[in-house]
């Protein structure tokens, strides 16, 4: 089986050589291909008007400087003599659940190699992000994740559609199994605008987050990793709200 690695962490994230391990305990024709420099809250993005520098690190293990996509991208079309038989993207640090998936970075690499038809998952491991990253456990994910990769690839990845793992803030020892979710949904209060000075008086603004109280839905990726489980989230490309076409379709049937 030959793996296609990346991330939107960057070339040198901890957790970058954390899923190279792990894809390695599952086969050892592994390529590695990553961003020059992070690239967190990027999303499915792709660099038109910029050129891609490509720089070899070692015997195939690359870093590009541009996006998580780009990086798919070139490894499928540029680097490899065959596309892979499975993408892996990640392990990002932090979680990629509810509204995330739409930002990350991470999950657009795994979409990116969906639409190239290769099976993708995308790899997270969660920490306290109120309290900073002292404790990240990455242990965790290391522990688990060739575990919970062989399962996925035995199962079989439907086309169009992507998996999505995240593993909880815990030691590996106190997960408290695998949890098969739908994607959860936060408050919309989560974010706010920080007001700061420069050293010169002139004013600018940071993008941050604030702590809400809601209580996740039951079933969905946030409830079960509060639970210290693993969870599994399929991800489909089509955007496609069903029920809607259905009831625009009837109404716009009606008026014509």
């Amino acid at each position: 089986m030959r793996i296609l690695v990346t991330n939107d962490d960057g070339i040198h994230a901890p957790g970058l050589a954390i899923l190279e391990r792990i894809a390695r305990e599952i086969s050892d024709d592994v390529f590695v291909i990553a961003p020059e420099t992070e690239q967190s809250g990027v999303a499915h993005s792709l660099s038109l008007n910029d050129p891609l520098r490509l720089r070899q690190i070692s015997e195939r293990r690359y870093a590009l400087k541009g996006t998580p996509t780009d990086c798919v991208i070139m490894g499928v079309r540029k680097l490899m003599d065959r596309p892979p038989d499975l993408l892996l993207s990640g392990v990002n640090c932090g979680q990629n659940v509810a509204e995330d998936v739409t930002y990350s970075g991470t999950i657009a690499a795994a979409m990116e190699g969906t639409i190239l038809g290769i099976p993708s998952i995308a790899l997270s491991q969660v920490y306290d992000f109120f309290s900073g990253r002292q404790t990240i456990h990455w242990s965790c994910a290391e522990t688990h994740g060739a575990g919970v990769l062989r399962k996925l690839i035995a199962a079989g990845i439907p086309p169009n559609v992507l998996m999505n793992v995240n593993f909880p803030a815990c030691l590996p020892h106190e997960v408290k199994g695998v949890a098969v979710t739908m994607q959860g949904q936060r408050s919309n209060d989560l974010m706010k605008i920080e007001d700061r000075r420069d050293g010169r008086g002139n004013p600018y603004h940071w993008i941050s987050f604030q702590r809400s109280n809601f209580t996740p839905g039951p079933g969905t990726d946030i409830e079960a990793l509060d639970q210290h489980k693993i969870t599994v989230t399929p991800l489909k490309l089509d955007f496609t709200d069903h029920p809607t076409v259905t009831a625009l379709a009837r109404l716009f049937e009606a008026e014509s």
